[in-house]
């Protein structure tokens, strides 16, 4: 349709929008048993590395110069730390820095993974979803694509995550001119369940925009109650919302 108004695209050029759902609404699910005592944490957590290859130093010397069971629980709490280090990683870290939108923070931290792909399946998965997050927020739409299509493979620690997934797939898909992508994207999000309102809202002005395009106006007006009815609070979700009810208002269907 020649005169529809585009998708929301500069919805997820937002760095604020980009992390919203992962701050409260993904990112503290998951780590919530953990919060009260992360401040305690998050020291040990910083320098496991270099404390863990400490307790095996310690243990090697102990065990030459009395024995292995003396050693025994120095070995332990450095194959625990090395373990933990590589298979856990420090994404217990995240919290603070998104809480204070601090996303130089968030990026340090990712970026102190060494292997990724050694991380627990949920951490992984929830680490790509912030690295495709993040590349989003920086407009480099082709990284975050591969990293949010990485996490979609290994599959979300939460369904609402998966859905956020497939939700910022789906806005990339459009900006691209690729609706058949978008389209599946945008179903498989609202299948998933979207974590709030806002984004909800933003899926079916998607799908509204693709059946406008698709000139099925019937299933656009459709989609487009659906959005109002979430009622967004976001102005640029409101714009958007104002913006297409120009065009809606003088369809057929």
């Amino acid at each position: 349709m020649k005169n529809a108004p585009r998708c929301p695209e500069k919805i997820t050029q937002n760095p604020a929008f980009a992390l919203d759902v992962f701050q409260y609404r993904i990112i503290s699910p998951i780590f919530a048993p953990y919060f009260h005592y992360m401040k305690v944490y998050n020291f040990i957590i910083k320098y496991r590395f270099w404390l863990s290859i400490l307790a095996i130093v310690l243990a090697v010397v102990v065990n030459i110069t009395s024995g292995f069971w003396p050693s025994f629980l120095l070995y332990f709490v450095g194959v625990i730390g090395l373990a933990s280090h590589f298979f856990i990683g420090p994404m217990r870290m995240i919290q603070e820095p998104m809480e204070k939108g601090d996303i130089d923070g968030v990026k340090k931290i990712l970026d102190s993974i060494w292997f990724p792909n050694l991380l627990y399946k949920p951490i992984r998965s929830t680490y790509y979803t912030l690295k495709g997050n993040l590349a989003m927020a920086d407009q480099d739409f082709e990284t975050a694509e591969k990293h949010l299509k990485k996490s979609s493979q290994i599959g979300a620690a939460m369904p609402e995550a998966e859905g956020a997934n497939k939700l910022q797939l789906a806005m990339m898909a459009m900006q691209k001119g690729d609706l058949k992508s978008a389209e599946g994207n945008l179903r498989a999000a609202i299948r998933a369940g979207i974590p709030d309102k806002e984004s909800e809202a933003v899926a079916y002005l998607g799908m509204c925009q693709i059946f406008m395009n698709k000139r099925e106006f019937r299933a656009a007006k459709d989609f487009f109650r659906k959005a109002k009815a979430c009622k967004p609070t976001t102005k640029e979700v409101l714009d958007q919302i104002k913006e297409i009810e120009k065009y809606i208002s003088r369809m057929p269907g």
